[in-house]
């Protein structure tokens, strides 16, 4: 029997965060989204200048969602979650907390530039937690803690924006392959389960 939509029915936070693994494949392909928003970063401050590879990442931003959204497809999934689903909410809240915190990341950037990629990675770092009770995952708490304990050391030791631009890249594109493989394989799972 097929269940009934969430809006005729009282569902779990298990059955809400299902739905977000579904719709986005936990979430694998945003991050590898970000990390590749962060490489390009990472070479144009390493090419060209960091005031540009700040705006770089600012503007590169803007478009990780529907780069996310069209990975998502790719892989067969649909990039959009329920309209029922009230986790929905804790994401959009958690992009505008996101979006406000990096002015203040920019402003920090106006006193020093080499602090602009260690505070966006502890902001990042920040909202990936929220992403522990949104997809459901315990490894989204791994995610953000790599992210942030790595802004410390970038910031005290006065490394480059280039560093830190990659430093971020690589963190977020190793987590995306670990969570694109656990969600593959949770996948798998429950499509065997489904057969017997």
């Amino acid at each position: 029997m097929k269940p009934a939509p969430f809006s005729t029915t009282p569902i779990t936070i298990a059955d809400a965060q299902q739905d977000m693994r579904s719709a986005y494949y936990s979430g694998a392909p945003g991050i590898m989204s970000s990390a590749l928003v962060w490489f390009t970063a990472g070479m144009v401050a390493l090419h060209l200048s960091a005031a540009q590879a700040v705006w770089t990442l600012l503007i590169g931003g803007m478009f990780i969602h529907p780069a996310a959204v069209v990975f998502n497809k790719m892989l067969g999934r649909s990039g959009k979650h329920n309209p029922s689903n009230p986790l929905g909410a804790l994401g959009m809240a958690s992009t505008f907390w996101m979006i406000m915190c990096l002015l203040l990341a920019y402003g920090v950037s106006m006193m020093r530039i080499e602090w602009f990629f260690p505070a966006v990675l502890l902001i990042i770092g920040g909202r990936y937690l929220t992403f522990s009770t949104l997809y459901g995952m315990r490894i989204y708490w791994a995610c953000g803690a790599a992210l942030a304990l790595a802004a410390y050391p970038l910031a005290v030791y006065g490394a480059s924006p280039a560093t830190g631009a990659f430093a971020g890249a690589g963190i977020e594109a190793a987590f995306a392959v670990a969570v694109f493989l656990m969600s593959g394989r949770t996948t798998r799972g429950a499509a065997g389960a489904a057969g017997t």
